[in-house]
């Protein structure tokens, strides 16, 4: 079957998607956006997290088919800053995650951007200020890292909650 939906805000077809056939699989395999990540195949780690017409989901729980018509934004649409020319630059919630060294192996990475851009989004966003640190531990309850303790993350999270918030010209 052929699959049709908009990624990052350009719609997109996959041909012969196969009914068993992950969002996961046509993002990074059929698509090329290798970002969100395969790692349990069961909605378990968190590493495949994409936003599915605005709500965070486990990419490799979604079946293709279902992603027909819709909105995917998958971490490589949360480079969306342009730089010169065409280049892209890493969004805040990237840019937080580099410098607090939250980044280690890289594989749970692109889930926990995509879950802290959501929380951003509802709190900051939504003018309710900076999360606390419990607001941050919660949303990102669902995505495993293995390599950290998780400090490094939940700083990096609080950097980018406080940069978006003197963005939008709240307090921090």
């Amino acid at each position: 079957m052929r699959v049709t939906f908009t990624v990052n805000g350009e719609q997109v077809s996959a041909d012969d998607v196969w009914a068993g056939e992950s969002l996961l699989y046509v993002l990074r395999e059929r698509l090329g956006l290798p970002g969100s990540k395969n790692a349990c195949e069961q909605g378990e780690c968190g590493s495949c997290t994409v936003y599915l017409d605005g709500v965070t989901a486990c990419s490799c729980m979604v079946a293709a088919g279902q992603a027909e018509g819709r909105d995917v934004r998958t971490v490589e649409g949360l480079a969306d800053k342009q730089g010169e020319g065409d280049e892209k630059r890493l969004g805040t919630v990237q840019e937080a995650f580099v410098e607090m060294g939250a980044v280690q192996c890289g594989f749970c990475t692109p889930g926990l951007l995509v879950q802290t851009d959501d929380l951003i989004a509802r709190t900051v966003g939504a003018g309710k200020g900076v999360p606390e640190d419990s607001e941050i531990r919660e949303a990102l309850a669902g995505n495993l890292c293995r390599c950290t303790g998780y400090e490094k993350i939940i700083d990096a999270v609080r950097v980018a909650a406080e940069r978006e918030s003197a963005k939008a010209g709240g307090a921090a």
